[in-house]
């Protein structure tokens, strides 16, 4: 005789299952779940945040570093350095070489002007407003600045080698390839460079650190002197030539943030009396732009044009020493003054 089973129902199959399930899997998982959720929504947030940190940590271990923030650039001056001339009183027994050894530092006063040439003592003769020959107490001279120097700031707009150009990477900072490339001027460069609002010169520098355009350059450069015919190592500047266009030589240099240390020295920029008189005159303006820069000591106003004395010391540097002469410009009377 043929049994046959009855169907069970989905109702009786669920119950059976239930029934196998142990009691204690059933409190655990909805346990889990509870703590599944928060910890995963944590888990998002916290990978959001450290899986990014994770991968810039290396790539930036092997990929390049990041480029320096460039320095500010100074502000350009609103006043122009300007050459000039201060006043002296003939005392008895004066002479003009031993005035301009005295009151001017100019040693070798009597080997620029030499009477063995006559057209030099007649060019100091203009220059001083009085016959040397014939000097009496009371007599007023104009005395100059010899072979004055300048300092000032500014950027360069172009940059012309005198060789063949060549493109050198700048040193240290890694910047994209067309930053990094500056012109070699190890032969020298012409550089036009903005010193003012309204004021370029040409700078011709001699050095080893690239230069590109946009570069800011500090120097103190030997000013132009005025030309007098015959007498091709005239000591003094033209009061009366604008500084605007002027062409100057470095000897002083600092490209952005290095300076040239093996650039040239201001006693070798010929010609000049720095070896002899143990110094040099500098003109410049109270300003970041300007002399503040070098950091000398001075209480004056800024904007203030000045002109002072840089005594030579034993390694070949140009420096300023308390007690140093300092006279500043007088726009009224168009002289220096002691400051």
């Amino acid at each position: 005789m043929r049994r046959f089973q009855p169907r069970t129902t989905p109702t009786e199959n669920l119950r059976v299952f239930l029934r196998s399930i142990p009691w204690r899997l059933l409190v655990i998982i909805p346990v889990l779940i509870i703590l599944a959720i928060p910890a995963y929504n944590y888990g998002i947030h916290a990978g959001q945040k450290i899986f990014p940190s994770i991968t810039n940590y290396f790539y930036a271990l092997s990929g390049p570093p990041p480029a320096a923030t460039p320095t500010p650039l100074p502000a350009f001056i609103t006043t122009l350095p300007q050459p000039g001339s201060l006043l002296y009183t003939v005392l008895a027994g004066d002479n003009c070489d031993e005035i301009l050894s005295t009151q001017m530092h100019m040693k070798d006063a009597g080997i620029v002007f030499s009477d063995s040439k006559p057209d030099t003592v007649k060019a100091l003769n203009a220059s001083v407003g009085q016959n040397c020959s014939n000097l009496q107490p009371g007599m007023v001279l104009t005395l100059s600045p010899h072979y004055p120097l300048i300092a000032f700031g500014g950027t360069v707009l172009t940059v012309k080698p005198l060789t063949p150009q060549q493109v050198l990477p700048t040193p240290v900072i890694r910047v994209s390839h067309q930053e990094q490339l500056g012109i070699d001027c190890s032969d020298g460069c012409q550089l036009t460079v903005r010193i003012a609002a309204n004021t370029r010169v040409h700078l011709f520098v001699q050095t080893a650190l690239p230069i590109k355009v946009g570069s800011w350059v500090w120097a103190q450069a030997a000013y132009a002197r005025k030309s007098v015919k015959g007498f091709d190592n005239y000591p003094y500047a033209d009061p009366l030539m604008p500084l605007d266009g002027m062409s100057l030589r470095a000897c002083d240099l600092q490209v952005d943030n290095t300076h040239d240390d093996n650039s040239l020295s201001c006693d070798q920029i010929m010609p000049n009396t720095i070896d002899d008189d143990h110094g040099a005159w500098l003109l410049g303006v109270v300003s970041p732009g300007s002399l503040g820069h070098w950091g000398y000591p001075l209480h004056l106003a800024t904007g203030t044009r000045v002109l002072l004395w840089l005594t030579l010391n034993a390694n070949g540097d140009l420096r300023f020493h308390k007690g140093n002469p300092v006279y500043r410009y007088d726009e009224v009377s168009h002289l220096f003054v002691k400051a």
